[in-house]
């Protein structure tokens, strides 16, 4: 497979093949986010989820994908440190804000930086029409935001903090993702990057769980959150390595805009099967994500 990669990358068949992995990250990030919503506390889901795939990649890590070559530890504690301030910040954002009015803000907030820093880093630059496209998108994911918030009973002073925390975890989210695109480019095998990354990444959030459930004066039962757990580490590789496998194979900053459809498909999820009303509005403001979308893509 990793032979396979390297062979379309930058060709118009590793286009396609980034476009439909930018895609599948989207539908599986929506469902990903899905999962952290709910009934548990989200520094604990996410322990259980980043416990998960850290136990699974291991044995990929240590036996089967070639050893990292030694630039790569410089990148990998880069990664280290980068994904634990974002996550920090989600789960921060998350507690003090309602999943659909944080969620839009930092989804978001990443392309346009991540478009910016795509041009920086790998010299991509986007064109007129693109850059329309990416205002459209962005402009779309906001505009539900700003909707959900219409209709949420929230504390304001919480508000403030939640949306601020928002868009630094959107900003998180470009640099991760610029980044990771670095990090999976300089690698000859790819899958040592993902193997090492999800092995890396879940290192520092199971311990910050269990701190948290045992200080806690009515932890939830451990049976369901480990199953969720469980689910969330099995989709993270679909949803964080797909994303990461289409910067390698094309335009970060394409891939980086595909991706946010997310917003769309987590609408969809809630409406199809959390019973949440979509509406007209909602209805047309996903249709806006999906042109802005289609507006990168054919621009």
């Amino acid at each position: 497979m990793s032979s396979f990669l390297a062979s379309i990358e930058g060709t118009e068949t590793g286009h396609i093949w980034a476009l439909c992995l930018a895609l599948l990250a989207a539908v599986t990030h929506a469902i990903f986010g899905a999962l952290q919503k709910g009934r548990f506390d989200p520094w604990l889901t996410r322990g259980a989820i980043d416990a998960s795939y850290a136990l699974m990649a291991a044995p990929f890590a240590f036996f089967i994908v070639p050893w990292p070559e030694p630039h790569m530890w410089a990148i990998f504690a880069g990664v280290f440190v980068i994904h634990i301030g974002y996550k920090v910040l989600q789960a921060m954002a998350y507690s003090k804000g309602s999943y659909t009015v944080v969620y839009p803000i930092v989804r978001g907030t990443g392309p346009l930086i991540t478009v910016l820093a795509a041009g920086a880093v790998f010299g991509e630059h986007f064109t007129g029409i693109q850059w329309l496209g990416v205002l459209i998108l962005s402009g779309g994911i906001f505009g539900l935001a700003a909707f959900n918030l219409t209709r949420a009973d929230v504390d304001k002073a919480a508000l403030k903090t939640a949306m601020l925390l928002a868009v630094m975890t959107g900003l998180f989210v470009a640099l991760y993702t610029t980044f990771d695109a670095f990090g999976i480019r300089a690698t000859f095998d790819p899958f040592t990057f993902l193997a090492w990354f999800f092995l890396i990444d879940g290192l520092v959030f199971p311990v910050i769980a269990t701190l948290r459930y045992r200080n806690m004066v009515s932890p939830p039962p451990l049976a369901p959150l480990l199953r969720r757990g469980l689910v969330g580490g099995l989709l993270a590789p679909l949803s964080f390595g797909s994303v990461m496998l289409a910067t390698r194979l094309d335009s970060v900053g394409e891939a980086a805009v595909l991706r946010e459809t997310s917003t769309v498909f987590a609408a969809l999820i809630g409406w199809l099967f959390l019973r949440e009303t979509v509406g007209p509005v909602r209805a047309g403001l996903m249709a806006v994500i999906a042109l802005g979308a289609v507006v990168v893509e054919f621009g």
